[in-house]
């Protein structure tokens, strides 16, 4: 079954949890959705500043949530990347003066001067592969491999919470990772019935960190599968390609943020291989990568990453990715 759903501009979200279901559909649905780029599609030209034409914190909307029949805390939401497709030729990046990894912010109060308020519009060939890249300040221009990703994807959060689109942590939210592309499964533990599940922030692409703030940000033609694991909790946000698997942590300082995402892979490698703790220690220590997710939002995020032949193409969650990818193949 297919569900298409295009959200109105009073239909988008900007939190995770608070917000009753947009759509309701039942485990194994494909579902065709339309997310909105971070800044609402109102930043669409270089002189279309986010400080002025943009109002928080209606910003990084979000298309859901959804609610998926059957799910229950205790479960993991399966979500399926079939495509992900930019829904217009031009998308935008932007410096703020408070926010990114190279510039003081709130958090990190400083007597420097703030950095400008920039925009840069790229040009955008899906049929080429391509962005586009023109500098604000110089004759200089480059294209860029298209590469679309989304920087926030989760459930509603536990206890009652409620949580800005932009806070990456256990339930999802804006990791900001350039893995989270088309071919992938990403697993969130249910929190709520119905796991609320809710995707936006779509980038061209991305360099590892999101390093000033903002990716390619776009807006998106994306297909998903949404599907259940019952009775299979997960801690922290996973992702499988038909090649690895990974585990991803959020916290401040990007130490703890580590830390987190490694603790995720080894104990779930010394899970799915029967390993001793330590042997997949060892094991992840070798072996592993460590992709950078965000390192500007209110918590960071890493992940860690192991290739499948080294656990010897171990089956995770009841085989669901395979079973997934072979339906839209």
């Amino acid at each position: 079954m297919t569900v298409r759903f295009h959200p109105t501009p009073e239909q988008l979200s900007y939190t995770f949890g608070g917000r009753e279901p947009v759509l309701r559909v039942a485990p194994g649905t494909v579902v065709e959705l339309y997310t909105e780029d971070c800044f609402g599609g109102r930043v669409q030209s270089v002189g279309d500043l986010p400080s002025v034409v943009c109002e928080f914190p209606y910003l990084n909307p979000v298309t859901g949530p959804i609610h998926v029949e059957g799910a229950e805390p205790g479960d993991t939401l399966a979500v399926h990347f079939v495509s992900i497709a930019p829904a217009r030729d031009w998308a935008v990046s932007s410096t703020f003066p408070h926010f990114g990894a190279l510039t003081g912010t709130h958090t990190t109060a400083t007597l420097h001067p703030p950095l400008d308020e920039v925009v840069w519009r790229y040009d955008v060939d899906v049929a080429a592969g391509t962005v586009t890249y023109h500098a604000r300040r110089g004759d200089y221009s480059v294209s860029l491999p298209l590469d679309p990703m989304h920087g926030t994807a989760g459930v509603a959060p536990a206890a009652f919470e409620s949580r800005m689109t932009i806070v990456p942590d256990v339930h999802g939210g804006n990791l900001d990772t350039p893995e989270l592309r088309a071919g992938v499964t990403a697993y969130f533990g249910v929190n709520v019935p119905g796991a609320l599940f809710a995707l936006g922030d779509g980038h061209c692409r991305q360099g590892d960190g999101e390093v000033c703030g903002t990716g390619v940000e776009a807006a998106m033609n994306t297909v998903v599968i949404l599907d259940l694991v019952k009775g299979v909790a997960t801690p922290t946000p996973r992702f499988e390609t038909d090649e690895a698997l990974m585990s991803a942590g959020s916290a401040r300082p990007l130490e703890d943020a580590y830390r987190m995402s490694q603790h995720d892979l080894v104990t779930w490698s010394a899970e799915l291989t029967g390993l001793d703790v330590l042997d997949a220690y060892q094991l992840i220590s070798q072996a592993g990568e460590a992709p950078v997710g965000n390192v500007c939002d209110p918590n960071y995020t890493m992940l860690a990453k192991i290739d499948k032949r080294y656990l010897r193409e171990v089956t995770a969650y009841e085989g669901i990715h395979a079973r997934l990818r072979s339906l839209r193949s």
